[in-house]
């Protein structure tokens, strides 16, 4: 229940707040080298970092969710032990996916 709830508001929030990045940094690039110096600061700050965390997070779960709800939509994967396991899969997935994402971004441990 908790994963097909959260497939949904992974969905409304990348469509939401991606297209809004999305928008500022299509509009930064077309400002020109100061405006895109800009967002890269905007970027850098702790306050970002959280904001392009929690969208690559929201990416994640929405897309193993999504590969979750594929394979549920062939009649596969509906006997409860199988359904818990990759539910709870999904939510470590995603954040397994996101926690290398970023390591490997911010370079941690080079």
């Amino acid at each position: 229940m908790l994963v097909s709830i959260l497939h949904r508001v992974t969905g409304g929030a990348l469509s939401v707040a991606g297209l809004a990045l999305l928008v500022w940094w299509l509009v930064a690039i077309a400002g020109g080298p100061a405006s895109y110096v800009g967002l890269s600061k905007a970027a850098a700050h702790p306050a970002g970092l959280i904001v392009l965390i929690g969208i690559s997070w929201a990416f994640f779960q929405h897309l193993l969710s999504g590969m979750r709800h594929l394979l549920l939509d062939t009649g596969a994967g509906y006997e409860l032990g199988i359904n818990k396991t990759s539910a709870i899969a999904t939510i470590v997935g995603s954040v397994a996916l996101t926690i290398a994402l970023w390591v490997n971004i911010l370079g941690v441990g080079r």
